[in-house]
């Protein structure tokens, strides 16, 4: 069984990758965040949790989810993290994990894959070169096909993140006022000259935050990740966060 949130697809492929690798349930946390998120178990079924990393903190959606969960006896079943991030994950796999751990479902092995960034709200932060994308991109495919391998043998005390530098700092003060304070989609606006009204945006849009008449409408119902899929995904980049997007690139798994 696996869990999963994706906004660009990023961890999505990875997920999809080890679904296909291991023959258990994908599972896309959106969609099963309001039923009751019971789950019995098959026999010898592993656990796993992708997504990516938001802040270097997990993202408030998987969070949320991880709080409401109940897993039938998790004892003694394989339990994997896999995230994926821009630069560095920090803290976010052990805070997840910690949060795990309060539900009796103890984290075998952690992996992170760095992917092409996406994240681009910040004065700083711009989506990768055309060369840097495709040099993340070769070197995750060949870093999950090691990762599949420890995943499908079950293989335990794996941790293979990259934190990067002063993950507490980056986790626990960083990444707690930019999830805190930063996490809103009432900064979203749309250039209703440019707009084609293709419905984009409301189509893949991960946590349905978008209503689409003429042109899109956030619902600001505390719904939104900011995970940016309806900028990235919006054909003539009608949409953006704020001031800093109208000069920054586009991205999304597969978009070439």
């Amino acid at each position: 069984m696996i869990f999963y949130f994706s906004g660009t697809g990023n961890t999505r492929w990875a997920a999809e990758q080890l679904a296909a690798a291991t023959n258990e349930r994908l599972l896309f946390i959106p969609e099963i965040l309001n039923t009751a998120c019971e789950f019995t178990l098959e026999n010898d079924e592993r656990i796993g949790f992708c997504f990516p990393v938001h802040g270097w903190q997990p993202p408030r959606i998987v969070s949320d989810f991880v709080s409401r969960l109940n897993i039938h006896c998790p004892q003694g079943h394989y339990t994997y993290v896999l995230c994926s991030c821009g630069d560095s994950t920090g803290l976010a796999v052990r805070m997840l994990s910690r949060q795990l751990a309060l539900k009796g479902i103890m984290v075998q092995s952690a992996l992170s894959l760095t992917m092409p960034e996406s994240y681009v709200c910040l004065p700083f932060m711009y989506t990768d070169t055309p060369e840097r994308e495709q040099n993340k991109l070769k070197q995750a495919s060949l870093e999950l096909k090691t990762y599949t391998e420890i995943i499908c043998n079950r293989q335990s005390g794996y941790h293979k993140l990259k934190t990067g530098p002063t993950p507490w700092v980056f986790s626990h003060i960083i990444g707690a006022y930019f999830n805190r304070y930063m996490i809103t989609d009432k900064k979203f606006t749309v250039d209703t000259d440019v707009c084609i009204h293709c419905g984009k945006c409301a189509e893949l849009c991960p946590v349905g935050d978008i209503e689409f008449n003429e042109s899109p409408q956030w619902k600001n119902d505390s719904s939104c990740t900011c995970c940016l899929s309806c900028y990235h995904h919006c054909p003539v980049h009608a949409i953006n966060y704020g001031r800093f997007t109208r000069r920054r690139g586009q991205y999304y798994y597969g978009h070439h």
